[in-house]
């Protein structure tokens, strides 16, 4: 009998999503993978925006991710780098980052209550804001998208 992951089920595909959203999905797929990963994100940061500006958006990324893991509501699912599908979960977390950039602070703060609990909620809007304001800012700019590695194993598929 085959296990479902609750949050992992495919809701589209990568491809048909916005740069920015696939972009914040692409970069929690690679920063779950690991150190590696977390190198890469860091330096597609630097390389898109500097090295200052590259590494303090990377100091945020790393404390939106650290605190949505200590208080997140369940583990969020995330499919493989090289997999087309957009899971549930990485749908919603991309779509809460590209809200909090937009400045709607209540709609994010609605969908960050999804992924951590309600006294948690301001404080990674705060963070998801900035962190989707400098990825617009790198977009614009005409960077490409992050090419990651296909990784040796598979998370979902």
């Amino acid at each position: 009998m085959a296990v479902r992951k609750q949050g992992g089920a495919a809701v589209g595909q990568l491809s048909d999503q916005p740069r920015l959203e696939a972009c914040i999905v692409l970069y929690f797929r690679m920063w779950c993978d690991g150190p590696d990963g977390q190198m890469a994100i860091g330096n597609d940061l630097a390389t898109g925006l500097g090295q200052a500006h590259g590494r303090a958006t990377l100091k945020t990324l790393e404390q939106l991710f650290a605190i949505c893991t200590e208080h997140r509501r369940r583990p969020l699912m995330r499919h493989a780098i090289g997999c087309s599908c957009l899971g549930a979960d990485e749908a919603c977390f991309a779509n809460f980052v590209a809200i909090a950039a937009t400045g709607d602070r209540e709609d994010a703060l609605l969908i960050a209550t999804l992924l951590v609990r309600a006294d948690i909620a301001p404080v990674i809007t705060s963070l998801a804001a900035d962190v989707g304001l400098a990825l617009k800012s790198m977009l614009l700019r005409g960077r490409a998208m992050p090419q990651p590695q296909a990784p040796l194993h598979a998370t979902l598929h």
